[in-house]
């Protein structure tokens, strides 16, 4: 990321800023830097076989991008990351926000990590997402081997949510690379038994414990 990114940011990097239109605008400013242009390549291209358009957000760049070290896969963007624009810990939901306290008490810096989903688009109503489908993980899956091709340094993979595990095998398989299924940060799933949120850190630190 280059300097004068880092100082307009700072400040920005709290959960739900990308609620703000002025913080959206720098992150879309950001989508040629050249750790996360070909991402957003990638999304474009996306976009144009599916015919889709904003309901395949793109990858945050205050994220490590192609050189992130481990790619954290969830099932399927939201009403708020199509909203955003972007796959970001920073989203308006709580959703995002567990999952960026979670990142930060397991210890990892924004550049170790790049955030996708195995659907790659908004599957939803516009009122109310549903659950991803086999059909839909089998059509979003060259994509997301496509992108596990790109990641130069890309040194483990966790799946997030039933959903996404279901790929773990194929992955393994495909990749040589530790793959890690945990739970999904929902605000359903955390806030329903205390100890909950402590098994998904504890898989984060572990996970954090592979990176070189």
């Amino acid at each position: 990321m280059s300097k004068r990114f880092r100082e307009k940011i700072t400040d920005d990097d709290v959960p739900k800023s990308l609620a703000k239109t002025t913080i959206r605008k720098v992150r879309h400013a950001m989508l040629r830097e050249s750790h996360i242009s070909p991402l957003t390549k990638l999304a474009q291209r996306i976009r144009r076989k599916e015919g889709l358009s904003t309901e395949v957000p793109h990858f945050d760049p205050m994220d490590g991008g192609v050189r992130g070290k481990v790619l954290f896969v969830l099932e399927a963007p939201g009403a708020r990351a199509v909203s955003s624009g972007f796959i970001s810990r920073n989203n308006p939901d709580e959703t995002a926000k567990n999952m960026f306290n979670l990142l930060r008490e397991a210890g990892f810096e924004r550049n170790m990590t790049t955030l996708w989903n195995i659907v790659p688009w908004y599957i939803g109503s516009g009122t109310k997402i549903r659950a991803a489908q086999s059909q839909d993980i089998r059509r979003g899956m060259p994509y997301l081997l496509e992108l596990i091709e790109m990641m130069t340094e890309l040194q483990c993979i966790a799946l997030i949510g039933q959903k996404a595990a279901r790929a773990k095998s194929q992955l393994e398989e495909a990749t040589g690379l530790p793959v890690i299924a945990t739970y999904h940060p929902s605000p359903l799933f955390v806030n329903n038994r205390p100890e909950n949120r402590r098994i998904i850190l504890m898989s984060f630190k572990k996970i954090r414990t592979l990176i070189k």
